[in-house]
């Protein structure tokens, strides 16, 4: 009897405090929330992968079964958000057209790309996966949480009819211009791609005719839709652009197709800054420290945070990883705020802006009660060069810990870092007796 009275407590114990607690309280950081003032020694609490209380550490109530982390002289802020990344290896269309729609990222990103646990390790949890720039138009992009991945659908973000999110990738300058049936110039860049929206838009009008007369609607055109879908604004225009005059040329079509756009790399914005302000177009900076490429680049500058900010426009940033490693994402920041811009702004960009600009404001970039609980513990300040990300925590799990060995390998380097696709040699194991 007394066995069994044991064992039955022992198994009211268990059911009482299950072994994986989905209350998570952070004690004693030093909290910046992005939307609101920084905390000194504030509390952080998660429940179910989203937030549910933050605040100075009177001003929170601590769930009494929620499994409490002592994370004092530690620093917490908001999973990093990078509106443009490569990681994954994705494509989009090939040489057969420069303006190809219908091509979705979704249909070529590798999940079990190592890219993904190097981008952990830097802090991003948020990213925007888009096909290349050698083309006017590569394709639909893809919104994706860096979670531990096995297949695609295990990184999606999705809407609330359970549709995966995305914009659309468009270049112009260098990059696209090549033999025909590409652009041989840049005027001719632009008349390709004013007339693939006008022919998009046509195509718009006979489905609405069709639909109020009962009459034939045009057979589905599926790059024709996902235009449709850019002019409507369901569709961001993520648009790769270096040199002003390029960028006033987005601008154009901007104004002519109703585009909701974010400028990515934008090297000359410093040049355009009141321009791009007054078409309230959105700008993804890359601040790269090791100069080089192409010639339309030559004029990138750190200064253009600085400039945009002083201009009123929305400020985001992005690691084009490879072009910038994911794990030191946070450098934009520090080297915008070094060129003059300020503190709050270059943070905002690293993470609310971004989210802004994908659409995705409403549950990530910001420590707030009801957003997904993706968040980031620093050993330091966010702008110093001597901190390091200790983890990181997507959806309300830690998908990344520096005291990890494994994790500490992907965060630094070294044999077996990039090794994502690893051969099974299990017949060589059988003959060694393992």
């Amino acid at each position: 009897m007394r066995q069994l009275i044991l064992s039955g407590l022992t198994a009211f114990l268990l059911a009482a405090a299950p072994v994986h607690a989905q209350i998570h309280a952070f004690t004693g950081a030093h909290i910046i929330p992005i939307d609101g003032p920084e905390i000194k020694n504030g509390t952080l609490v998660i429940e179910n992968g989203r937030i549910i209380a933050v605040g100075g550490a009177n001003e929170v109530e601590i769930p009494r079964r929620a499994e409490r982390h002592d994370v004092k002289g530690m620093v917490i802020m908001p999973g990093l958000v990078d509106t443009h990344s490569h990681i994954g290896e994705p494509s989009g269309g090939d040489r057969s057209a420069p303006i190809q729609p219908e091509t979705r990222v979704l249909d070529s990103v590798n999940p079990r790309d190592v890219g993904f646990q190097k981008a952990q390790s830097g802090g991003v949890t948020t990213a925007n996966i888009m096909p290349g720039s050698g083309h006017l138009l590569s394709g639909q992009t893809l919104y994706v949480k860096y979670r531990d991945a096995q297949i695609i659908d295990d990184l999606l973000i999705l809407d609330a009819d359970g549709n995966w999110l995305g914009g659309i990738k468009m270049a112009n300058g260098t990059n696209p211009r090549g033999a025909a049936p590409f652009p041989g110039t840049r005027a001719k860049a632009a008349s390709l791609v004013r007339a693939e929206y006008i022919k998009a838009r046509e195509y718009g009008e006979k489905k609405v005719k069709a639909a109020a007369d009962s009459s034939d609607a045009p057979p589905i055109n599926l790059g024709y839709e996902a235009l449709l879908d850019a002019m409507s604004g369901k569709k961001v225009v993520h648009h790769h652009t270096h040199r002003n005059d390029d960028i006033l040329t987005v601008l154009r079509l901007v104004k002519e197709f109703g585009l909701r756009v974010v400028l990515h790399h934008v090297s000359d914005a410093w040049k355009v800054a009141d321009e791009i302000a007054a078409a309230g177009a959105w700008v993804s900076l890359i601040s790269v420290d090791s100069p080089g490429g192409k010639l339309e680049a030559k004029d990138n500058h750190f200064k253009s945070g600085r400039v945009l900010e002083e201009a009123g426009a929305l400020v985001g940033f992005h690691t084009d990883d490879g072009i910038s490693d994911s794990r030191f994402f946070l450098r934009q920041a520090a080297l915008a705020v070094r060129a003059g811009m300020s503190r709050e702004k270059a943070l905002f960009g690293m993470t609310l802006a971004g989210a802004q600009m994908m659409d995705l404001g409403d549950r990530v970039g910001s420590l707030k009660p009801g957003k997904d609980a993706d968040f980031i513990i620093l050993s330091g300040d966010p702008l110093s060069i001597y901190t390091h990300v200790r983890e990181t925590w997507i959806d309300g799990v830690r998908v990344f810990d520096r005291s990890n060995a494994t994790d500490l390998l992907y965060a630094t380097g070294g044999y077996g870092a990039s090794n994502d696709q690893v051969m099974h040699l299990h017949i060589l194991e059988l003959e060694a007796g393992q």
